[in-house]
């Protein structure tokens, strides 16, 4: 045999060892976390859809029960890659954890439902009984902004705090809550419990559009958002592109077929297809890149550091918050 013929053989017999190796190896995985909420849809049914295969073999969906949970998850590392709240995401960026914000992707999920259809106003909760999920989080936050922007205060209403949103709609339907501020689908869930014991909520106010009287910048409240970890961004400097990319390439088969993207959802949700399904069209999904919707973002920001700066982390983030 001559050297090339060595030389050949040794090559071929090194890749002939070599690829048990390989077939041995664990597949890289990804796994993505979201709330139970709107934005959570798309993100699972992005991962059902196979829309991540350019990141990683294997993607898997997770989601997260409560704010705390969230921040837990990030400031551990256990959690790289979730939707969370841009409120939250900002001021964990200016505490030093190096979050960065690849999208918003709902402009706007949470309203307030009632049996009283003329709550018609902010100023129409004074003196009533109002349920709050995730007391000092994001909802409870928005609420007390609107609040203070009609002069008024907590002191001036009853606010209820519930563990999750879903405990808000068991108070609001057993009456020992007047008013429930929900975010989807736990809206459209108590909306579709109420009508089946022959009863009628009412969705009496739209926070999206009290939101617009405040920043002067019409019915664009950018809620949640897909948020990454400076760790994973170091070492996949490809993947807020390609997250952004696959989210919004999938986002219009979710508002053309809420159905199937209800069933991509429900098994991780833990909520009935039908809710999720009824939520879609509520939830104002988009997948607008973050670097985009900047000026909706720092309009909501600033709205809130006004009350209290420390919500944001003392300021608006700069420029390499907005990763896409």
């Amino acid at each position: 045999m001559g050297n090339l013929g060595r030389r050949g053989f040794l090559a071929t017999a090194v890749a002939a060892l070599a690829a048990p190796a390989l077939v041995r190896a664990a597949p890289a995985r990804l796994e993505l976390s979201g709330p139970p909420a709107g934005p959570s849809i798309t993100l699972a049914h992005a991962v059902a859809a196979g829309a991540f295969a350019a990141l990683a073999p294997e993607v898997t969906f997770r989601p997260w029960r409560s704010p705390d949970e969230m921040r837990a998850g990030l400031t551990s590392g256990t959690m790289q890659v979730t939707i969370l709240p841009v409120q939250v995401a900002a001021n964990l960026h200016n505490r030093g954890l190096g979050l960065g914000l690849v999208n918003v992707m709902t402009d706007g999920l949470t309203g307030m439902l009632s049996g009283d259809a003329s709550i018609t106003d902010v100023a129409a909760l004074r003196g009533r009984r109002v349920v709050v999920p995730f007391r000092n989080d994001m909802p409870d936050i928005l609420l007390r902004r609107l609040l203070a922007e009609r002069g008024l205060s907590e002191a001036d209403l009853t606010l209820v705090g519930a563990g999750t949103p879903f405990e808000a709609v068991q108070l609001l339907l057993t009456g020992r809550a007047e008013v429930a501020l929900l975010p989807e689908p736990a809206a459209s869930l108590a909306e579709m419990k109420a009508e089946q014991s022959g009863r009628a909520l009412h969705r009496v106010l739209d926070l999206t559009g009290e939101w617009g009287r405040i920043t002067g910048l019409g019915a664009s409240l950018p809620q949640a958002g897909l948020g990454m970890t400076e760790a994973f961004r170091a070492e996949n400097p490809e993947a807020p592109a390609l997250l952004q990319e696959a989210l919004a390439r999938v986002l219009p088969a979710v508002l053309a077929d809420p159905a199937a993207a209800a069933a991509s959802a429900a098994p991780h949700l833990g909520m009935p297809a039908p809710v999720l399904a009824r939520s879609i069209p509520r939830s104002a999904l988009v997948a607008r890149p973050a670097r985009e919707a900047r000026p909706q973002i720092e309009a909501m920001l600033s709205a809130l550091a006004d009350a209290d700066p420390k919500l944001i982390g003392g300021r608006l983030p700069g420029h390499g918050f907005y990763l896409v």
